[in-house]
């Protein structure tokens, strides 16, 4: 699977765009804010029906213009296929695929499987555990579209809870056979995504071990956990036990929305005593092990995008990662950099060909 051609309109920083890429390597090279990322941002709309750095969607569009386009082709099973997203202001988002518009975007999830490695990951190791969740969301995600469903139904159930915690304290007035009702619909809908967070997390674990080993050469003792209130309790009783507390705080306080991955180092917290090096070979590997899981549950291999890699990471993690891409464990690779000469150089080390996109002010030239 590979994406052959990619169009944007009004999309950012780019008044309009045609590119045809190669089935290997794309570089894309040019000076800070000339618009590389924004051409990777597109191609992650196109695989995932949204922006990687940002949820609204209106604020894609080009400063002056009322709407955006991204369409693009794949091939995948030596068919084509036409994706096309558009975005106007005050009307809702457009996804279609092959000129048929989607009734629910989460149908087009996992089609076109994706992996983006950006400095922006680092949130994942230093913030709260909202965007860890989101990690594993995105991944399972992309191999179960019902999972996705279950998600947004237990968000949904979560808000109504939550909403009427909020009266009862308003009002004083307290229905239990409402709120048993609420905490079944919560509890069927937690107990299903806990199911799957687990086996995921089971598999995932062992790739992930794998790929940090390669990457630091065995250096370091880490540890990947996943943290769920649910592993000890059931999900019943821990609703049962909080129940005082959520209606003193007005929100529910246990749940599956409290999950969390625990990353150690040498038995500590990476996010306190990692060093920066350590902590962005945490990160690649993460994601290298989220590529290794799409392939295999999917049977293709995902677009890996690689946003200023170079200038992150040391010689050695460069190498370890180019090891990768010229031994073909990856398919279709989109790269940014500031440096065209640093980026072709470490490819003609490897001996792999690249094509060259030079960026400039939201122009690009092949």
């Amino acid at each position: 699977m590979y994406l052959q051609q990619l169009s944007v309109i009004n999309f950012k920083n780019y008044t309009e765009a045609e590119l045809s890429f190669s089935e290997g390597v794309n570089l894309f090279a040019g000076n800070n804010g000339a618009g590389k990322t924004n051409i990777l941002d597109a191609v992650h709309y196109l695989s995932l029906c949204k922006s990687y750095f940002n949820p609204i969607d209106t604020q894609q569009i080009k400063q002056g213009t009322d709407f955006f386009m991204v369409s693009g082709a794949f091939n995948k099973d030596d068919r084509s296929d036409t994706v096309a997203c558009a975005v106007k202001r005050n009307q809702k988002k457009q996804f279609k695929c092959n000129k048929k518009e989607y009734d629910r975007l989460a149908d087009h999830i996992g089609k076109y499987p994706l992996v983006m490695i950006s400095p922006y990951d680092i949130s994942i190791i230093i913030e709260g555990s909202e965007e860890r969740r989101k990690f594993i969301d995105n991944v399972i995600s992309q191999t179960d579209n019902r999972y996705l469903d279950e998600l947004i139904n237990y968000n949904k159930v979560l808000a109504g809870r939550n909403a009427m915690l909020k009266r009862i304290a308003e009002t004083n007035r307290y229905d239990p056979a409402l709120m048993e009702v609420m905490d079944e619909q919560l509890i069927a809908s937690g107990k299903r995504i806990f199911e799957k967070r687990k086996a995921f997390m089971e598999t995932f674990t062992q790739i992930f071990n794998t790929h940090y080993q390669f990457i630091s050469e065995g250096a370091e003792a880490v540890e990947l956990v996943y943290d769920s209130q649910l592993l000890t309790t059931p999900f019943e009783q821990l609703l049962g036990k909080s129940l005082e507390k959520d209606r003193v705080l007005e929100r529910t306080t246990t749940g599956i929305h409290k999950d969390d991955l625990l990353f150690t180092i040498h038995g500590m917290a990476m996010k306190k005593f990692g060093s920066q090096g350590q902590q962005k070979s945490f990160l690649i590997a993460l994601k290298l092990a989220q590529y290794s899981f799409l392939q295999n549950k999917t049977g293709f291999k995902p677009l890996l995008l690689l946003d200023d890699i170079f200038d992150k990471l040391d010689d050695l993690r460069i190498t370890k990662l180019m090891q990768m891409v010229s031994d073909h464990n990856f398919g279709q690779v989109f790269i940014t950099d500031t440096s065209a000469d640093r980026a072709t150089a470490v490819f003609d080390k490897i001996d792999v060909g690249i094509k060259l996109f030079n960026v400039s002010g939201g122009q690009i030239d092949a």
